[in-house]
């Protein structure tokens, strides 16, 4: 799990309206940005009816995803691999409160890119790119009736993806591709019927 270096500057911020500053522990920003998008995929693979396994040690590749469904026909249980990416340093809006931008761009190292661009595949791979607020009072909201968890993830299919880079990549991730339970399991229908995701 990459994770953008964090401005230091940028965690020391006034509390929202209405709310006592929280005294937060000492573990690295990037450390606790790792553990919120790894929320975020376990929120989506539950609502989706989904498995996850952690390989162990990994290889590029954070989380494998299982899904079950009668309707598969390439097997009753089809597996994605998910690599996990988390950012503030982007906007993947056009403006603060305005409509998304097409796509977004996330430079990956080669090496990565490499693993997930590889083609053709046994098991499909997918990124999956968390676009964070810069500071952690603005990553989640709690209330009675939801828990509201800030920004998004967007995943991409970057099979056959080229290598333009020296030592690393720009790619375009697109907004459209909203990563949540129905994105996952159109995924793994597509899979399941012998397609890409």
């Amino acid at each position: 799990m990459a994770l953008a270096q964090p401005d230091p500057a940028a965690a020391v911020r006034e509390p929202a309206a209405g709310r006592p500053a929280a005294r937060r522990g000492a573990l690295a920003v990037t450390a606790c940005m790792e553990t919120l998008q790894v929320g975020y995929l376990h929120a989506v693979a539950a609502a989706a009816g989904c498995s996850l396994a952690q390989p162990f040690p990994d290889y590029g590749i954070d989380w494998h995803v299982s899904h079950s469904a009668p309707g598969h026909t390439a097997d009753d249980e089809v597996t994605i691999k998910v690599q996990l990416k988390c950012t503030y340093q982007l906007a993947a809006r056009t403006a603060p409160f305005g409509p998304p931008a097409a796509t977004f761009p996330f430079t990956l190292d080669n090496d990565h890119l490499v693993k997930l661009a590889r083609t053709p595949v046994s098991v499909h791979k997918i990124l999956v790119v968390m676009v964070a607020p810069r500071c952690q009072d603005d990553w989640l909201r709690a209330g009675h009736e939801r828990l509201e968890l800030r920004h998004c993830c967007y995943w991409a299919n970057l099979a056959g993806h080229p290598v333009t880079g020296r030592r690393r990549t720009t790619v375009r991730i697109p907004t459209s591709h909203v990563f949540d339970d129905h994105a996952l399991c159109e995924i793994m229908n597509r899979v399941g019927a012998g397609g890409r995701p």
